[in-house]
């Protein structure tokens, strides 16, 4: 096999965008297209490349759980790698990449934790299995073998066989709070649909972008 990819080229020919599609809050916006991605049977179309950084730049695909007016939430480690990365830069770039839809939306803006009260909310909803993964993993961090992971999850499942299951405190949520978000559509000879919405104090601009 060969480095060239030239082959894989394929038009986008569903149907494009104009300004006077987009609503002029963006947030309802992405609530239409992700309704749509939902409808279109996409597989998990809350997946979202997250990209943080400090001295060098970190990206990996995690669960948008939630959002608002305020912002785009997940959930993690706040000891993992991309925790301490926004902790030190409390900035990142999300991008959902709909390709059955010939769609992308980027989001970038600051993060900020969500409250304790927010996260556990979150936490107590989730399976029990999940819950004792969370504590069973120390996210990021080098193991030996899958069966020093397993043998954890034991442990902790045995620590917490009987009541409720804590919320871990070194776990929790993160909003994203939009500073900009891109719709992107794809469209016939490369001439893709592109509008960004940027947030000012008095609201939101919208701009096309040339492709």
């Amino acid at each position: 096999m060969t480095g060239d990819l030239n082959n894989l080229k394929k038009e986008f020919l569903k149907s494009g965008i104009v300004r006077d599609d987009l609503d002029s809050n963006p947030i309802n916006q992405f609530s239409v297209w992700f309704s749509q991605a939902m409808e279109a049977d996409i597989i998990e179309p809350s997946a979202m490349s997250l990209a943080t950084a400090d001295d060098v730049i970190g990206i990996r695909t995690v669960l948008l759980k939630y959002f608002d007016d305020r912002g785009f939430v997940f959930f993690t480690n706040y000891g993992s790698k991309k925790s301490r990365q926004i902790e030190k830069r409390p900035q990142a770039a999300i991008l959902f990449p709909w390709l059955a839809l010939e769609r992308q939306v980027k989001i970038i803006g600051s993060v900020e934790r969500i409250t304790k009260l927010e996260s556990l909310k979150y936490f107590t909803s989730r399976p029990k299995g999940s819950q004792l993964g969370a504590w069973a993993s120390e996210q990021s961090s080098k193991i030996s073998s899958r069966s020093v992971l397993i043998d954890q999850f034991t442990s902790m499942k045995k620590k917490f066989s009987k009541g409720e299951i804590p919320l871990p405190d070194f776990w929790g949520g993160y909003r994203v709070i939009p500073q900009s978000i891109e719709f992107w559509q794809g469209r016939e000879n490369r001439l893709h649909d592109r509008f960004i919405y940027e947030n000012h104090n008095d609201g939101w601009d919208i701009s096309r972008l040339s492709p």
